[in-house]
């Protein structure tokens, strides 16, 4: 099995940014999407099920993959002020 990461952030979206995707039916300024599945076609379907994920946009996102072969960090956030 993999995980797939999608990650879309709004912060500094513009109107200069006239092609940037929008993946997800609700205002958002961060939109993580997390699957575990053996493809990436598995974990669209996956993803696909789930409330608001817009399917065409969220294709435009090359996902993070993580092998689940060994110990390792998946996730470090960091927020500051």
């Amino acid at each position: 099995m993999k995980v797939f990461v999608w990650r879309h952030n709004r912060k500094f979206h513009s109107w200069s940014m006239i092609d940037e995707p929008n993946v997800h039916q609700d205002l958002y300024t961060d939109a993580i999407a997390v699957v575990v599945a053996a493809t990436l076609d598995e974990a669209l379907d996956v993803l696909a099920k789930e409330r608001g994920w817009i399917l065409e946009e969220v294709r435009r996102i090359e996902p993070q993959i993580y092998e689940l072969d060994k110990p390792k960090v998946l996730l470090q956030v960091v927020q500051g002020s």
